[in-house]
C-alpha cells in the first residue's frame, strides 16, 4: 500500500469577507487533525500551499498552521508555490517527505485570500502565472490567454460555443449539491450561449459563465504512512502521482492541444499498477475556463483531439455517466482560491471514495483522479485515488 489521506477539511469558498489567509489555515488544520483523530503532535511535517503574488501582505505563511495547535512548533514547514497548482504541489511534497523517510503523517494545508483586491489588483496578481514578456500585455490578463486557445481551438476544430455553455451548465448545477460550491445556483443553457449584460464578453469567445471566479477558502488533507493508514479509521490510498512541466511561453507550443496534461496523466496511469481511464469512477478536474475542461476531456484521452464536445453529446461526463467530472461543481462553480484549489480536488475526491460527499457522491465510487494545474497547461499534477476503508 502506498501513502494514503486520512483525514481533511474544507471552508466553503466564496468571498468570505470575515476570514483572512491565517484563519482560513487555522481553521482548516483544527478540522483536519480532528477529522483523523490525531494532534500536531503526531505530524511530522507541514506543506502550505499559497499562491499570493499580491494577493495578501503575508507572504511566509509556512508556520501560520501551527497557531491551530502549539505541538506543530519546531517541527518542518514548508510553503510551495506552482501557480494554480500550487495546492497539488503541497500534496506532492508531502508525499515526496513520506515517502523519502523522513516522516511518517503530514499535514497539507491549501489556503487564499482574494476577493478584497481590486478587480485591477487581482487581474494584474494572476498575469504573474502567465509568460509576461509574451502575454501579460494581454488587456483581459490571464482570461485572455485563455480566451486566445479558445480561438484557436475554435479555428482548428471548428465553432464548440454549445460545449463550452454545457460545461458551465453542468459544473453549476453539480454545485447546487456542494454544500463547500461558492455558487450554488444554476445557469441555463440559453445565458450560458449568449452574451448578454449579465453575461459579458471577457476575452472572446469566452464570456463571463466560462470563468471561474475570484474565491477565498481554504482545504486541508492528512496524508499518511501505509503502516499508519492501516490503523486509521478511513484511508484512501495514492495509486500513483504524476507531475510534468512543460514550456513557460504559449507560443512554443500547440495551442489546441494540452500536451503536458496528456503526459501527466500516461505517466499515472503507467505508474498505477494496471489502472487505465476506464477504471477511474470520476474525476475532479481544473476548468479554470470552460476551454480548458473541454480540452482537458482530450489530454486524459476520453476522446480524440478534437472531439472533446462528445463526452457531452453522448453524456459520459455527467453524474450519472460513464466518467463524471467535477461533481463538486468544479473550479467553474466551486470556486478557485488557487493555493486552496489542489488541496480541495484531492479532499473532495476522499470524500468520494469514502462514500462521504452528501449530495455529490458517485454511486460505488471505488477509483478517483484528480488534474490539477498550473498556468496555461505548464504545471500538470495527475493523482489516482482509490479507497482502501
Amino acid at each position: 500500500m502506498n501513502p494514503c489521506i486520512i483525514g481533511w477539511a474544507h471552508t466553503k469558498f466564496g468571498r468570505l469577507s470575515d476570514e483572512t489567509v491565517e484563519s482560513l489555515m487555522v481553521r482548516v488544520t483544527c478540522e483536519a487533525l480532528a477529522d483523523a483523530g490525531l494532534s500536531g503532535a503526531d505530524v511530522d511535517g507541514t506543506f502550505v500551499g499559497l499562491f499570493n503574488n499580491g494577493f495578501s501582505e503575508q507572504d511566509f505563511p509556512s508556520s501560520l498552521p501551527f497557531h491551530a495547535d502549539e505541538s506543530l512548533r519546531f517541527k518542518p514547514a514548508t510553503r510551495f508555490e506552482n501557480a494554480c497548482a500550487t495546492g497539488s504541489a503541497a500534496v506532492h511534497g508531502a508525499l515526496n517527505f513520506i515517502a523519502a523517510g523522513r516522516g511518517r503523517i503530514a499535514l497539507v494545508v491549501g489556503a487564499e485570500k482574494m476577493s478584497h483586491v481590486t478587480p485591477a489588483g487581482a487581474t494584474n496578481a494572476l498575469r504573474g502565472a502567465s509568460y509576461v514578456r509574451e502575454e501579460a500585455a494581454h488587456p483581459a490578463g490571464f482570461a485572455g490567454v485563455f480566451g486566445d486557445i479558445a480561438a484557436a481551438y475554435f479555428e482548428r476544430w471548428g465553432d464548440h460555443y454549445d460545449a463550452l455553455a454545457r460545461i458551465a451548465v453542468k459544473n453549476h448545477a453539480n454545485a447546487m449539491h456542494n454544500p463547500y460550491a461558492q455558487f450554488q445556483r444554476e445557469l441555463d443553457l440559453d445565458f450560458c450561449l449568449n452574451e448578454s449584460p449579465g453575461n459579458p464578453l471577457i476575452a472572446a469567445p469566452l464570456k463571463r459563465s466560462d470563468c471561474s471566479p475570484i474565491s477565498d477558502g481554504a482545504a486541508a488533507v492528512i496524508i499518511a504512512h501505509p503502516d499508519v493508514a492501516r490503523t486509521a479509521q478511513k484511508a484512501v490510498e495514492f495509486r500513483s502521482v504524476a507531475h510534468v512541466n512543460d514550456f513557460l511561453p504559449a507560443s512554443r507550443r500547440d495551442p489546441t492541444r494540452l500536451e503536458g496534461a496528456a503526459v501527466a496523466w500516461q505517466r499515472a496511469f503507467e505508474a498505477s499498477g494496471g489502472l487505465a481511464l476506464r477504471d477511474l469512477s470520476f474525476v475532479e478536474s481544473h476548468d479554470c475556463f470552460t476551454i480548458a475542461e473541454l480540452m482537458e476531456y482530450e489530454a486524459m484521452g476520453l476522446t480524440p483531439p478534437g472531439q472533446g464536445h462528445k463526452a457531452l453529446d453522448e453524456g459520459w461526463v455527467f453524474k450519472g455517466g460513464k466518467l463524471p467530472v467535477n461533481a463538486s461543481g468544479g473550479l467553474k462553480a466551486k470556486g478557485h482560491p488557487i493555493g486552496a484549489t489542489g488541496v480541495s480536488m484531492h479532499a473532495v475526491a476522499a470524500m468520494q471514495l469514502c462514500g462521504q460527499a452528501g449530495g455529490m457522491q458517485i454511486p460505488g465510487a471505488t477509483v478517483g483522479g484528480v488534474f490539477n494545474m498550473g498556468g496555461l497547461g505548464v504545471a500538470n499534477y495527475v493523482s489516482i485515488l482509490q479507497r482502501q476503508r
